[in-house]
């Protein structure tokens, strides 16, 4: 059967998926709402006040009647970045192998489409004077849009939802030679609610479009990058002057964006891509959660503004540097192993006829790149210094999702290797931090 019923239901089925579907965006306007230029909160939540909180948020007839500006600017936002995803210039790549036998195509124009974006902000900058009225917008209506991008989040999955029940065009059947899509595993309940929630469909697709693959690496990260530097534009406007703890986590983050962006071609074997339907739970990770809270410590710093100087700098930049390290290095080892390029590394043979790698680095850990990326965002956090714990929030959540991607690939594994996991598992002992967990 190419599409199976899902019988494992995650996040405590339709009970967990509607609690998080309303919790979580509720808990991202609400962070959001902690750090205005008017209010934000100072220390372990000394000034905390819900009235200042909630002030200044709308109904939902505000964003749909009297923002319709908001709609506008950010469709516009989403689908001209979606048209240069397809025309611009890059090679074409294979994704894994799915069910039916098939491999899609990728478009790899990471390179031209930063490119075209440095361009475009640094003739803005050159044409308005420094004044670049766009990331003044992007700042002073920073709550509203993530507003905005919650609610289309919403609407993107409910498109994706109801276009899962539409067969393959007649002149495009699947490898099996059905007009099926492929349908993620764990999206099929049958259960309207859980799946959309989870994602129905695999890989959805308008056109050449691949609308997850877009979605993860375009709109969401790099609205992450400019409201980065909306945050370094608001105090340079204001003050005249470059804050170097501003200035660090534009740096810093602004790196981690462009290397992925750059390198996208790593994300083709990622869960989210290989395994993962495209419903309201990743729409709303890439196009709310990632810019509206990954942020979070450029906007604090724009309203509570520190200079670390070089000591702390250093430091910081010691712990990205390291993470950065650890990850890349860890990631490349498998790459190369998987290719048959690092033949004398110790590993278990299965009885599917693949190697699990159990040695170099993936011998301290059975996700040491895990490890690595936490320690990167670990780093960002600490261009806020100790000023508030409000700021470590997206370490506390990072070290929370990767816990639970471990906890999923580990109940994957089980049942795929059997007895191999569990030689595995005696050999590499620590799921992601060596010695400790």
């Amino acid at each position: 059967m190419l599409n199976p019923k899902t019988k494992h239901f995650e996040f405590n089925g339709v009970v967990g998926a509607v609690a998080i579907s309303v919790g979580l965006p509720i808990f991202t306007v609400f962070l959001n709402q902690m750090v205005r230029p008017e209010y934000y909160i100072e220390g372990w939540f000394s000034n905390f006040n819900l009235d200042k909180v909630f002030s200044g948020l709308h109904s939902l007839d505000y964003y749909f009647v009297d923002r319709w500006d908001l709609w506008v600017y950010y469709l516009t936002w989403y689908f001209v970045l979606a048209f240069l995803d397809v025309v611009l210039p890059g090679r074409v790549m294979e994704g894994v192998e799915l069910r039916d036998g098939t491999k899609l195509k990728y478009k790899i124009n990471g390179v031209a489409l930063s490119t075209f974006m440095v361009v475009v902000v640094a003739m803005r900058w050159q044409l308005t004077q420094g004044r670049v009225p766009e990331l003044q917008f992007l700042y002073k209506n920073h709550v509203d849009i993530c507003v905005i991008a919650i609610l289309f989040s919403a609407l993107l999955a409910t498109y994706c939802y109801i276009a899962s029940f539409v067969p393959l065009l007649i002149n495009s059947p699947n490898g099996v030679g059905t007009n099926e899509k492929i349908l993620a595993l764990g999206g099929n309940s049958g259960n309207p609610i859980y799946d959309w929630f989870i994602g129905r469909e695999l890989n959805p697709r308008i056109g050449p479009l691949d609308l997850k693959m877009f979605s993860e690496l375009r709109p969401g990260m790099l609205l992450w990058l400019l409201i980065n530097l909306s945050c370094l534009h608001h105090h340079y406007l204001r003050t005249g002057t470059f804050n170097d703890a501003l200035v660090l986590v534009n740096l810093l983050q602004g790196f981690y964006i462009f290397d992925g962006v750059l390198n996208e071609e790593g994300v083709l074997t990622m869960m989210d891509i290989t395994t993962d339907g495209f419903g309201f739970m990743l729409a709303f990770g890439d196009l709310a959660l990632v810019p509206f809270t990954y942020s979070l410590q450029a906007r604090y710093l724009s309203v509570s503004p520190i200079e670390l100087g070089l000591p702390r700098v250093i430091f910081i930049v010691g712990v990205m540097a390291l993470g950065f390290y650890i990850f890349r290095s860890a990631n490349k080892q498998k790459s190369d192993f998987r290719q048959g390029n690092l033949p004398h590394l110790k590993s278990i043979q299965t009885k599917r006829g693949t190697k699990l790698l159990a040695d170099g680095w993936w011998a301290k850990s059975q996700h040491i790149n895990y490890f690595g990326d936490w320690l990167i965002s670990l780093s960002w956090c600490l261009t806020t210094w100790f000023q508030t714990p409000l700021t470590y929030y997206y370490s506390l959540y990072f070290a929370t999702l990767l816990l639970h991607r471990q906890q999923r690939d580990e109940h994957k594994c089980r049942e795929k290797y059997g007895e191999n996991w569990a030689e595995y598992e005696k050999q590499v002992p620590y799921k992601i931090i060596p010695y400790v967990y």
